[in-house]
């Protein structure tokens, strides 16, 4: 299949971040783009303003006339989401359109350019994100399929320059396991930040998934490198050349770190030199590990030092991840897409750094049951970090409810000196009784919707 014989561009699921960039390179690209999904938000929104035609209920008869009478001529893209029974999926299926996976369009895309894939169960957005803005502000010619808005761009998609050779455009891909997704692309260079038990409603157990990563990363050009957190095991996988980085030590780490002013200043070693004095105003450990990766591959396509170093000190983040909602000398919320246990331990800790002398208290989301499930001990561990945790009704996502299943599994192990389990409505009053000036709410689901409310709470308090 090629890209070249089709016209209509048809999605099931084009709300998701990486349906949506995928959408937006259509458009740009010339293809006449619509598509469907469950709910109106925001970034549906944006499509729409940008001229795709989107509907919200499954209804074949809103899929647009010129595309359900050109079957040869449309490509349907679906999200894994997308049960099967969906009636459009139905319809679509039996009328002979072609389908494809996200992730496979994304691999046919990647593979016409020079492309660095950014894996890893956690990280691994904030990474790419990084490598995107330090190619792009350094001039490379460069595109980017990422998971998150940046706040750089505004977008999760950049456009690279025209080219008469595509493999002389780089091409950044936030390379997703969930459904081993990122099996479809063979990359010249790439990051894997974790490898930690995840998603395991899909694999089943660990095991599964580390079996995914060393496909992943057999998968790099044999002439490529690959950047390998300092501790997994992945390097007897892969033909490509392994570089280990981490925050204190392997190939490229970071020295003299330290924190002013809530930024985060340190040095990046890598085997020829050392670049120094790099101003994070995106907080945290976890960040400056991941400015780390980013930095070495950029070292590697042939940034410079110096436009590192510029780059570095230039990028704003991704929304949801470590982002300031309210930042007063008062009052402080901080928003995070956390949604494991490893992430939300990395979060709270690089926030009490930042504020050894506030009372943290944290609002938390579980998502997915199953995820609950498997991790609710781990959780109750690293939500403890917090004086205060309040704990809200588990998101479901694309799950049905499992029985014996509720946040409660989570909330008897806190061991905070103040913790409360929730619904979204008792929420405002219980942050109202407890005045807290250090708020951060943490989740993947739909926490961020309560953000304005808890903003206006906390600063007139």
């Amino acid at each position: 299949m090629t890209l070249d014989q089709f016209k209509y561009i048809y999605f099931l699921g084009i709300g998701g971040i990486g349906m949506s960039a995928l959408a937006r390179w259509f458009q740009v690209n010339g293809y006449a783009v619509a598509g469907y999904d469950k709910t109106s938000t925001l970034l549906t929104s944006a499509l729409e303003a940008e001229g795709m035609v989107i509907h919200f209920s499954e209804d074949v008869d809103q899929i647009p006339a010129k595309f359900k009478a050109n079957p040869a001529e449309t490509l349907v893209i679906y999200t894994p989401a997308v049960p099967k029974t969906h009636t459009e999926y139905i319809y679509l299926t039996d009328q002979g359109f072609t389908l494809q996976k996200r992730s496979q369009v994304l691999g046919l895309l990647a593979g016409q350019m020079t492309t660095i894939g950014v894996a890893g169960t956690h990280g691994k957005t904030t990474t790419s994100s990084m490598v995107a803005h330090i190619l792009r502000d350094a001039g490379v010619n460069c595109a980017a399929f990422l998971g998150g808005i940046t706040n750089n761009y505004g977008t999760n998609f950049l456009l690279n320059q025209p080219a008469d050779d595509l493999r002389s455009v780089v091409c950044v891909v936030e390379a997703d396991e969930f459904d081993r997704s990122f099996l479809t692309l063979f990359p010249t260079f790439a990051i894997v930040t974790s490898t930690d038990a995840d998603h395991l409603d899909i694999y089943g157990a660990h095991e599964a998934v580390l079996e995914s990563f060393s496909k992943f990363v057999s998968q790099i050009e044999s002439n490529g490198v690959l950047f390998m957190k300092q501790g997994l095991s992945l390097a007897d996988e892969t033909n490509a050349s392994v570089r280990s980085y981490s925050l204190k030590e392997g190939d490229y780490y970071s020295r003299n770190l330290r924190i002013e002013q809530a930024t985060f200043i340190f040095d990046l070693v890598y085997p020829q030199g050392v670049i120094s004095d790099i101003y994070l105003t995106v907080p945290g450990f976890h960040n400056v590990e991941n400015a780390v990766a980013a930095g070495a591959v950029a070292l590697e396509v042939g940034v410079s030092p110096e436009a590192i170093r510029s780059a570095l000190n230039s990028y704003s983040g991704v929304r949801r991840r470590f982002e300031y909602i309210l930042k007063t000398d008062s009052a402080v919320l901080i928003d995070d897409y956390a949604h494991h246990p490893a992430e939300v331990q990395a979060f709270l800790l690089s926030v009490k750094a930042l504020y050894p002398n506030r009372e943290l208290t944290a609002i938390f989301q579980p998502h997915l049951y199953s995820r609950t499930r498997d991790f609710a001990e781990g959780f109750a561990e690293s939500l403890s970090l917090a004086d205060n945790v309040i704990l809200l009704d588990i998101y479901p996502a694309r799950e049905l409810p499992i029985e014996g299943v509720t946040s409660d599994l989570i909330f008897k192990g806190v061991h905070s000196k103040n913790k409360k389990k929730c619904t979204k409505a008792e929420l405002p009053d219980v942050v109202r009784d407890m005045k807290p000036s250090l708020l951060v709410t943490i989740g993947a689901g739909d926490i961020d919707q309560l953000l304005t409310m808890l903003k206006n709470i906390i600063k007139d308090q």
